[in-house]
Parts: C-alpha cells; sequence; structure tokens
C-alpha cells in the first residue's frame, strides 16, 4: 500500500526492455502527489471558515458529498468506463465509483465512506481492499462504510441540535445543469443547506496550485507530443478518426493518459467550421483526399484540405485542451496572450481577437469598410461565434467563469464567453481564436441592412465549403504576465518543419544580411563561430501581420544565431 507521505507513481511507458528501437517520447507520467487534495480541502476550509465566522455563523458542520455512480449502457449490463465526479475528485482524489466524502468545518478532519462490496467482487473485480488502504491511499483522517454514514456523522458532531450538512448545489454557467446534492440513508436526521458550498468551492477551483499547475502541465505536455505525431504521421487519403487514433495512443501507451479532456474533433475540409465535430453524429468519419497542409499562406489555399485537430489528454482528472490549425488567426491569439496580465478583462481580450480577425480578413479582401464600424455591428460573431476561452483544470469547461449574480454580456458573440471575469493570477484559462465560413451565420450577415455592405459577396463565396480555423493554446496567469503551457508547432515554418520530418522544437535558425532574413541550419556553434548547413532566403513580409517591423533586432526563434556577414562571426544570442 502507498505510503501515507509518498505519492502515487504511475507505470512509465517512455522505454521498453523488449523494443531496441527509440521512444518517441521523452516524457515519463509524473507521480501524483495526494497532497494535492490535501491542500485542496484546506483551502477550501479556510475561505468557508472565513465566510461563516463573517456572518456569525457557527463552524460546527460538515462539508458532505457524494462521488459519482458507475453507469451501465442502457438496459444493458456493460458498464461504462467510470470517471470520477469532478467536484468529488479536486476534494479527495478518489477514482473508485461509491463513496462519499465529508469534512469536518472546525477541524478540517476528513472523512470518506466506501461501499462495502460483497463477496463476489473478488471474483469478477479483484481484491476487496481493507479500509485502511483507501486511508493511506488519500490522506484522509478517517475512513467508514457508506452504511455507516449517518451513525458516525452524528458521533462526531460536536454542536447541538441537528449537525448541519454543507451540501454542493449550484448552476453550472457552462452546462446550464446542477450539480446534484449528496443523499443517503438517514439525511433526514440532518439540517442541510445548499446554498453556501457551491460558490465557495467553485471559487477555489478556479485558483490553480502549484501541485495542480504541475498536472495540467504535463497534460498539456504529453498532448503537444501527440499533435506533433499526429502532424508527422498524417498522410493522403486518412480517415479523420485515423488522426484522432493516433492521438489516443500516443497519450495512453507514452502518458498513462486512460482519458480524454472531451471528445476529439478531428475536422478536415468543410467539417471544420463545425464549432463541436466529432459527435455520434459526425463521428471524424471523413476521408482527407488531399495534404492538409498543401498551402500555408492566409486566405490563399488552392487545393488541399483544411485540418482543425481540437484534441487534449486528461492525466489525473486534471486536463488540456489544444487545438492546432491552420495559423490564419495565430495574430490575434499572439495578441491575446501578448496582452493577458492581472486585472485585463477577458471580454476586452475577446474584442481584440475579433478586431484582429476583421482586420485580417479585409487585408484578405474579404471584407470592406471601417473596422470599427463592423465591431460595433458585431460583424466578428459572424466569423467567431464562440468565446476566445475559458477556465481549465478538472473539467474542460472548468467552473467559475460567472461569480454568483454577475450578468452574462447580451451582444452577439459575447454572449457566448465562457467568462467575462477580469484575470488574475493563478487561473488557467484557454486562448482560442478562431475564424469560420458558417453559411448558417454569413448568409443572413450578408443580407443583413446593417452588415451587407461589409462583405464582397464574391471573395466570401470563394471560401465556401473551406471550414474554419482555430488555435488554442493553455495559459496560466502570473503575477506579471502569463505563461503558455502548450507547446506545439504554430507559425506555417514550423508546421511545414514538422510534416517535412524535422524533430520538434525545431532546430532552424535565422541570420541577417542587407537583403532581408535568411533561414538556415545551424550544425554547430563553437565559441563564436557558427557552422552552417544551406539556407534560402526569407522575406520579412512572410512572417505575418508585422513584419513592416522586422528588422536585424527581431530573433524568430529560440535559439537565434545573427550573423555579420562579412566575418560570420557569432553576433547575436537567445530571444527572450
Amino acid at each position: 500500500m502507498a505510503n501515507p507521505r509518498e505519492a502515487i507513481p504511475m507505470a512509465s511507458a517512455s522505454a521498453s526492455a523488449s523494443s531496441p528501437s527509440p521512444s518517441p517520447t521523452s516524457l515519463s507520467p509524473p507521480q501524483i502527489p495526494m497532497e494535492l487534495h490535501e491542500t485542496n480541502r484546506a483551502n477550501l476550509i479556510k475561505s468557508l471558515q472565513e465566510h461563516l465566522s463573517s456572518s456569525s455563523r457557527p463552524l460546527q458542520a460538515f462539508v458532505f458529498l457524494q462521488g459519482g455512480e458507475e453507469q451501465t449502457r442502457h438496459c444493458t449490463d456493460h458498464t461504462e468506463l467510470f470517471r470520477q465526479e469532478s467536484y468529488f475528485a479536486y476534494l479527495f482524489g478518489v477514482r473508485e465509483p461509491g463513496f462519499y466524502g465529508a469534512i469536518d468545518v472546525a477541524t478540517g478532519e476528513s472523512i470518506l465512506f466506501a461501499p462495502r462490496l460483497p463477496a463476489e467482487y473478488a471474483v469478477w473485480l479483484g481484491e476487496i481492499k481493507p479500509l485502511s488502504f483507501f486511508k493511506e491511499r488519500y490522506m484522509v483522517s478517517m475512513v467508514f462504510y457508506t452504511d455507516e454514514i449517518a451513525k458516525v456523522l452524528h458521533d462526531r458532531f460536536q454542536g447541538s441540535g441537528k449537525p448541519m450538512l454543507f451540501l454542493l448545489h449550484g448552476l453550472n454557467t457552462d452546462s446550464n445543469k446542477y450539480s446534484k446534492p449528496a443523499d443517503f440513508e438517514g439525511i433526514e436526521k440532518f439540517k442541510t443547506d445548499l446554498n453556501t458550498l457551491h460558490p465557495i468551492l467553485t471559487e477555489c477551483r478556479v485558483f490553480k496550485s502549484d501541485m495542480e499547475l504541475a498536472l495540467i502541465q504535463f497534460a498539456n505536455d504529453i498532448s503537444s507530443e501527440a499533435h506533433v505525431e499526429v502532424m508527422r504521421k498524417t498522410k493522403v487519403g486518412m480517415k479523420e478518426y485515423q488522426l484522432e487514433s493516433m492521438f489516443l495512443h500516443h497519450t495512453y501507451m507514452y502518458g498513462g493518459c486512460r482519458h480524454c479532456s472531451y471528445t476529439c474533433i478531428c475536422a478536415t475540409g468543410d467539417n471544420s467550421s463545425v464549432l463541436h465535430y466529432g459527435h455520434a453524429a459526425a463521428p471524424n468519419d471523413k476521408t482527407r483526399i488531399l495534404p492538409v497542409y498543401s498551402d500555408l499562406r492566409f486566405l490563399m489555399l488552392q487545393d488541399g484540405d483544411m485540418a482543425l485537430l481540437d484534441m487534449g489528454a486528461e492525466y489525473h482528472f486534471y486536463g488540456s485542451d489544444i487545438t492546432c490549425s491552420f495559423p490564419a488567426v495565430l495574430i490575434a491569439h499572439n495578441a491575446v496572450i501578448s496582452s493577458m496580465k492581472p486585472g485585463v478583462s477577458w471580454v476586452d481580450m475577446h474584442q481584440l481577437a475579433e478586431k484582429l480577425i476583421l482586420k485580417s480578413l479585409k487585408r484578405g479582401c474579404l471584407l470592406v469598410g471601417d473596422v470599427d464600424e463592423m465591431m460595433a455591428e458585431r460583424l466578428g460573431s459572424v466569423f467567431m461565434p464562440h468565446g476566445l476561452g475559458h477556465f481549465l483544470g478538472i473539467d474542460t469547461h472548468d467552473p467559475g467563469g460567472y461569480l454568483k449574480g454577475a450578468k452574462r454580456p447580451s451582444e452577439s458573440g459575447l454572449k457566448a464567453l465562457r467568462t467575462s471575469r477580469e484575470l488574475q493570477e493563478g487561473m488557467v484559462i484557454t486562448v482560442e481564436p478562431g475564424c469560420y465560413f458558417i453559411d448558417a451565420l454569413l448568409i443572413p450577415a450578408m443580407e443583413s441592412s446593417h452588415t451587407s455592405k461589409f462583405f464582397d459577396c464574391e471573395e466570401i463565396g470563394r471560401f465556401k465549403g473551406f471550414g474554419g480555423v482555430r488555435i488554442e493554446s493553455d495559459m496560466h496567469v502570473t503575477a506579471n504576465g502569463c505563461v503558455n503551457m502548450t507547446k506545439v508547432p504554430r507559425e506555417t515554418w514550423e508546421i511545414e518543419g514538422v510534416m517535412a520530418g524535422e524533430s520538434w522544437p525545431l532546430k532552424r535558425n535565422f541570420v541577417c544580411s542587407e537583403n532581408g532574413m535568411q533561414e538556415c541550419l545551424v550544425e554547430k556553434v563553437v565559441g563564436d563561430k557558427v557552422e552552417i548547413k544551406g539556407h534560402k532566403m526569407t522575406k520579412a513580409k512572410d512572417f505575418g501581420e508585422e513584419a513592416s517591423s522586422l528588422d536585424n533586432e527581431r530573433w524568430i526563434d529560440t535559439q537565434l544565431v545573427r550573423l555579420n556577414t562579412a566575418n560570420g562571426r557569432r553576433q547575436g544570442g537567445r530571444q527572450g
């Protein structure tokens, strides 16, 4: 059994004694620290005690949650793969079904209640663990059986009258569904509060501890690596589900990720304009006829299917959410990230992304007129109907986007935002601008008396069936800015390099000359000498919207070397 102060180890699949071939991963599943859930419980009790004390309410009470139950497929005996209810996972880290959990508000002591399993369980499902196993594994104060809940809580209650239970009940503003309060035999012998716990516990989940961030980072690392593998191995004629299969294999085989954060979206061609493609009625089953990235020029695709791959793995409940696609919205993606810091309004960030996408469409001659007027008419929502991003953690759409009493924006596009809060240190939030050609939105906008003047209908018509693009990264908000937890190719030259078989991160470098930027492969740097293997000329204008500002001081890669073309000596270094 696990020692109470030891993390739970996860088997590594990064190396195999029976296989001499090099491993396709540099990663190994990290150990899972159960102290993480101790910390989560302590944070909740601290916040709850402060709330109760401020309103002169007694602390003699219990937080009481019910874990998830196994489900069978409809009327059959086929048991679906179980995944723990998220709030219960946050506080206790229990991976088995059928548990309950309590925390003494006054003392912080934690209690798990395990199901009393029948003897035949050992025949079909394995060893029946003693209560001591769960106490040590999940680092709680005590463990009892679920048929002892009422007696144990009455015996441990230090107040007078009926014991008070704070039950979880509240609205999830993403799903518009309510969390289910715990229920058990004998609950009528307790007082229950359905209003206090949910907003406090939800707010605790918004701000991530270092241990939570480490798990989210691993989920990002293995998912980023899997996205690169998909880029590298994609071939003409593959089915979309084969791209999904490659991702799932990599994250499970090398990352121990049995669960995904959400249903994979592997959309090619016009399917990429379906925001939540991959569902049962559209199960990633189209055959990709032509190369995915056949021509990486914004609004200049002459042939080849676009691919939008939105896939993220989950590790010990904590998830990732990554989308790789055509770099058309990279300018908006990068501009938002550069602007993120505590105190910044997420609504403002969404509008920044919208404005940059509209500018790009105007520059590509699909739109005409004043961009500020387009913004006033909410034209951005025609091309990006979803919100810019969402909180991420134990759930892909982690709760807490709208505090109790907060109003959701009502304007087109903005009402799709999953949060309208100002950023705060410790949040983890996705940045996922997109641009889509969706007939159900475009046709009414082109026919509207308010917005028809902005469209070049002939140019728009060229992109019928094009689909859409989205780029998504997971960001940790820090004291002074943010950290990008996602590590995948984003620039055109990065994607082309990976698809051509280069290792990732790329070992490309750029040198400057009077003719512009030269791309080269640096074979060796010894002191101030650089040995270069072949290069090609790259004009500054190929590097995106801000190309006009590029000069000899603009570094493009993380291991950039600037050369004096006269003497070949090393003149520069790494970009900060």
